[in-house]
């Protein structure tokens, strides 16, 4: 007789499964989930060595997937660096640097988290961090990624002075003599941080562990890091292999503009081929068609209507785009594409198109990752296309990225298309809900209430609605965490609903969020985390 490891009873269970949607309890045997039914039912099934966990009437939900998320690297980042993440001041700036360099004695102190919508170049320079750090290189990193900023030391310690060229779609901000400013957009970021110290695997490992355990206090069970290179495989591989990971990893390997599209082909298909572990794997291909609209590198398909007006340029060009799209799909991987401007979006559906007539359709479910613009021409493309819309709705909110800089960049008639995410549903696109953390905060229930809300939170006074017929329901928030999450990751046969047969990924929350007051959303507390039938995270149940 096959013993019963875990049973929930005493539980409203939420199975996101059309065929049997709701439950009272739950068995699970050898991580996955081996019945369904009342607590008699599942109670029969207990033996000596069960554990039983009584939800006290709490609801029971499939564990969450953040299928767009810098996990390994936002890891480290946030662990061992300075979090500036609540600077709005310059000299609030100052003093978190300055307060965390006076801790240690590293050679170089690190910063991550800042916020583009109130730092850029008029007012973060290389001048204001020396005030911070002036007896060592110092860099630090906004919150998106896509900007940063060094002091002079750093620029000494680098080699970059007024002689140095800007790379590839990347840009050294310059003084008026041509040396370095202090800001960095792009692929000047990585330039620099090549001529850094390089940092153990360990550093990572250790920044990966400490994710992992924010991602299950969240109610995570499942992600995809949208964004890895050889050193992040290597770590994910170690950490597989030594079945420490506590959330199931799929990975998105990144192709840089500088690749032929051959070689790329070949270095993404070795590392799919020796990382298909059950928890570790990589399964698509990552292209960043532009940048951000904070530093005005989001290609749009007319120019900026704003004074300064330009335009942001496409970091592949579309005949690029074309042959490394269809080379992928045809090595049936996933395409997973940055696209922030409405170029950006208009030139991956191009090329998944392109791809899709050359090869033919397949369950491929390729994926663009925030859509802030769109053309609505562009809108039922996804549907057409097999595409899924994967997208961050906590920015679709009034604030000062969105009310300062997006709308007076784009004018009135553009910004009706602000991240439009019920005219895609609407549409039939498929949508995945997502974080992009460590670009903002990693709990999936504060996202799921600014998708249905389109407001900030109270606590952050809420304030009017941003384009409130772009709204969401509960509903498709929920499916996005779970359903279209599995779908978007290649787990729906193991994850994604809570069906018997499947891996008893689950989560226990403290109230009905699909009855509860919709600005208490945010607020929920997961009580219990359970990954393939362990639980890995535990507050306040026995």
């Amino acid at each position: 007789m096959t013993l019963t490891d875990l049973i929930v009873i005493n539980a409203r269970i939420v199975t996101m499964d059309p065929v049997r949607p709701t439950a009272q309890a739950l068995a699970v045997v050898r991580g996955r989930v081996a019945a369904l039914g009342t607590d008699a039912d599942i109670r029969a099934l207990a033996g000596p060595a069960t554990r039983v966990i009584d939800a006290v009437g709490r609801m029971v939900l499939p564990g969450f997937q953040d299928t767009h998320i810098h996990l390994q690297d936002s890891g480290q980042d946030y662990s061992q660096n300075a979090d500036l993440t609540d600077a709005r001041t310059v000299e609030e700036l100052v003093a978190l640097l300055a307060a965390f360099a006076a801790k240690h004695d590293r050679a170089w102190v690190n910063g991550t988290g800042w916020y583009s919508g109130v730092f850029g170049a008029h007012n973060l320079t290389r001048q204001v961090l020396d005030r911070a750090v002036p007896d060592r290189p110092c860099l630090i990193v906004a919150s998106d990624g896509h900007n940063a900023c060094m002091n002079t030391a750093g620029f000494a310690a680098v080699g970059i002075d007024c002689d140095t060229p800007d790379p590839e779609n990347g840009l050294i901000v310059r003084e008026a003599g041509g040396g370095p400013a202090g800001l960095l957009y792009e692929l000047a970021i990585p330039m620099v941080e090549a001529r850094m110290p390089d940092l153990a695997d360990g550093a990572f490992a250790d920044g990966v562990a400490w994710a992992m355990a924010l991602a299950n206090r969240h109610g995570i069970t499942g992600v995809i890091d949208a964004k890895v290179e050889e050193r992040h495989v290597r770590v994910y591989q170690s950490l597989a292999r030594a079945n420490a990971l506590t959330l199931r990893v799929a990975a998105t390997a990144l192709v840089r503009p500088s690749d032929k599209t051959a070689q790329a082909v070949e270095r993404l298909s070795d590392f799919r081929a020796s990382n298909q572990d059950g928890m570790f794997r990589v399964h698509s291909a990552k292209f960043f068609l532009d940048g951000v609209i904070e530093n005005r590198t989001a290609a749009m398909i007319a120019p900026y209507s704003d004074r300064v007006g330009g335009n942001g340029e496409l970091m592949f060009a579309p005949r690029q785009i074309t042959d490394m799209f269809t080379a992928f799909d045809a090595a049936r991987f996933q395409i997973h594409v940055h696209a922030i401007g409405d170029l950006a979006t208009r030139a991956a559906l191009d090329g998944m198109e392109r791809a899709r007539a050359t090869n033919g359709a397949w369950p491929s479910l390729h994926q663009i990752a925030h859509i802030q613009f769109i053309d609505p021409a562009d809108i039922p493309r996804f549907s057409q296309l097999g595409v899924m819309a994967n997208v961050q709705p906590l920015w679709a909110r009034h604030e000062v990225a969105v009310d300062d800089m997006a709308i007076p960049l784009v004018g009135p008639e553009r910004s009706r298309w602000i991240y439009a995410f019920r005219s895609l549903v609407d549409a039939g696109a498929q949508m995945a809900l997502s974080s992009d953390w460590g670009v903002s905060t990693l709990n999936p229930f504060e996202i799921m209430q600014t998708a249905v809300t389109r407001q900030p939170s109270r606590a952050e006074g809420l304030g009017p609605v941003f384009l409130p017929e772009q709204r969401l329901t509960r509903a498709e928030a929920v499916a996005g965490y779970t359903t279209f999450a599995a779908a978007a990751a290649w787990r729906s046969g193991d994850t994604g609903s809570l069906t018997v047969g499947k891996a008893a990924d689950l989560i226990i929350v403290d109230r009905d969020i699909f009855a509860c007051d919709v600005h208490e959303i945010g607020d929920t507390k997961v009580v219990m985390t359970v990954v393939n039938g362990v639980i890995v995270h535990q507050a306040g149940l026995s």
